[in-house]
């Protein structure tokens, strides 16, 4: 059977940078800080770096894989591929400097059961983003 694929654009501002908000990024342990629904991460590597592997808890109990495909700091930006189980979502973040602070946005494609349900708590988590400081 054949799933239905969605992608779905997020997008958020709030108070603090573009380089505030980048740093919850760059450092993979601070991802628990701002996406509270991840409970747990591990990773191959400190920082975001293209190849990285790990693994996280969301919600407290649904594992996940991840690698992550691409990163560019100077722009801002990376990409990768979450895994749960053998389901695959596509997710490509962007961070830019907006007047009083930072947009955060998300491109989020996978397959629609997992992309709707996702989709307003990865709206929560960008807002915690965006309002990082430090």
């Amino acid at each position: 059977m054949r799933q239905l694929h969605l992608t779905r654009r997020i997008v958020v501002t709030g108070p603090a940078t573009a380089d505030e908000a980048w740093e919850c990024y760059r450092v993979i342990d601070r991802w628990t800080d701002w996406a509270p629904h991840l409970t747990s991460v591990g990773a191959s590597s400190p920082t975001l770096a293209a190849g990285v592997t790990g693994e996280a808890t969301a919600l407290g109990f649904v594992p996940t894989r991840f690698r992550v495909l691409a990163v560019d700091e100077r722009s801002r930006t990376w990409s990768w591929v979450v895994c749960i189980g053998p389901i695959e979502l596509h997710l490509d973040h962007d961070v830019a400097a907006v007047p009083r602070g930072s947009r955060a946005g998300l491109t989020l494609t996978g397959p629609a059961l997992f992309v709707l349900p996702y989709e307003p708590l990865a709206s929560w988590a960008l807002h915690r983003l965006v309002h990082a400081r430090g």
